[in-house]
């Protein structure tokens, strides 16, 4: 079964086919068009589906919330709104199924185009994905091996990194103290935040913060993480630098789809990031005189290897058979989706699957 990198579910066994009509186009640069439909008897039990997921969050006037009947909630939503979630549930089911028919080992998010979409027929789709790049992989346990060799020792903790965690939580307890006397509002409409605001470091402080004993203990416990984040920082300095060498010593042929889909995720960050300190994203590149085109540019080459990273640990995984159990997928996409309720479910499965392979291909990379 081929694995599916940043993909869709691989769905157990293919007793009922949901598709038909499947066409293979190859198209340059080792991309492929898929063409095909989903069938209207597939539809109709992914409607269902989507019904069942979009009433559970939906409150009604006069029902509790998700107990509205099936037919309101239906014409509350819209049915071309409910036919859409119905073709992604249903495309997340039966896209594996097609890649494994067809033996197409596919790599990156696929762009999916729908066709035809109407209540009562089939769904008809487009899809373009790339095909797994032609890898030439260097000899990676040995280059493992040989990284792991390299003994890496955390700096020791200092009374200074522990004050100044303390210092960092009495200012924000001070920060929220202030902000709350303003009555809310805007977070820079209260007074400035003076150093008599700050809490007194005493027993009922440590016992406030983490329900510590005393201040001894809470000072242990500050360490103690300190020197959890700094082994861990240097765990994964180890491990770049080895997929860095298996990477400078193989050779790679991305498909031009890969790095664009790389290129894209930066973007997205970038933008959320922007988002989250409150200056508008057009206003930010006008303030640096950039447009998108020129930050992509300045991207391309920290996209190509962050792509090419990524091949290497789905090579080695499939050569070495590493997949993550299905349901440790199901348990992390649950988790995902209960606090981003609107995050698709395409892009979940494709992050969570990626995160918990590379995870196990590093664990295997180590004990080399």
């Amino acid at each position: 079964m081929p694995r599916i990198l940043e993909g869709f579910p691989i769905s157990n066994g293919m007793a009922q086919k949901g598709y038909k009509n499947i066409v293979i186009n190859s198209l340059p640069d080792r991309e492929l068009e898929i063409i095909g439909a989903i069938t209207a008897e597939k539809m109709t039990i992914m409607r269902e589906k989507a019904l069942k997921k979009l009433k559970k969050n939906m409150e009604l006037p006069g029902f509790r919330k998700g107990n509205a009947p099936d037919s309101v909630v239906a014409q509350k939503i819209g049915e071309m709104r409910l036919l859409e979630e119905a073709a992604e549930i249903a495309l997340s089911e039966e896209y594996p199924n097609i890649l494994e028919e067809h033996k197409i080992d596919a790599i990156g998010r696929p762009e999916i185009n729908i066709t035809k979409i109407a209540p009562g027929n089939d769904l008809e789709f487009k899809i373009k994905t790339a095909l797994m790049p032609e890898v030439k992989l260097t000899e990676y346990k040995k280059v493992a091996k040989r990284g792991n060799s390299v003994e890496t020792k955390s700096s020791p903790v200092t009374d200074d990194e522990i004050d100044a965690v303390i210092l960092n939580i009495r200012q924000n307890i001070a920060h929220e103290k202030v902000h709350s006397e303003s009555g809310g509002g805007s977070e820079h409409n209260h007074r400035k935040v003076e150093d008599s605001d700050l809490p007194e470091v005493n027993d009922e402080f440590a016992m406030m913060i983490g329900g510590f004993k005393n201040v001894e203990e809470m000072r242990s416990k500050i360490k103690e993480n300190i020197l959890m984040e700094k082994t861990l920082k240097e765990k994964d300095k180890k491990r770049t630098k080895i997929l860095e060498e298996i990477m400078n010593e193989s050779k790679i042929e991305l498909p031009k789809i890969v790095v664009e889909g790389e290129m894209e995720k930066m973007l997205a960050q970038f933008k959320d990031d922007i988002g989250k300190s409150g200056i508008p994203y057009e206003d930010y590149l006008k303030h640096i005189k950039k447009t998108e085109e020129d930050l992509k540019k300045e991207w391309k080459d920290v996209a190509v290897k962050r792509a090419k990273s990524q091949v290497i640990l789905n090579t080695i995984a499939k050569e070495e058979g590493i997949a993550p159990k299905e349901e440790e997928i199901k348990k992390e996409m649950e988790n995902i989706l209960a606090h981003y309720k609107d995050a698709e479910r395409f892009r979940v499965r494709m992050y969570v699957e990626t995160f918990l392979t590379n995870e196990l291909v590093f664990q295997f990379l180590e004990k080399q």
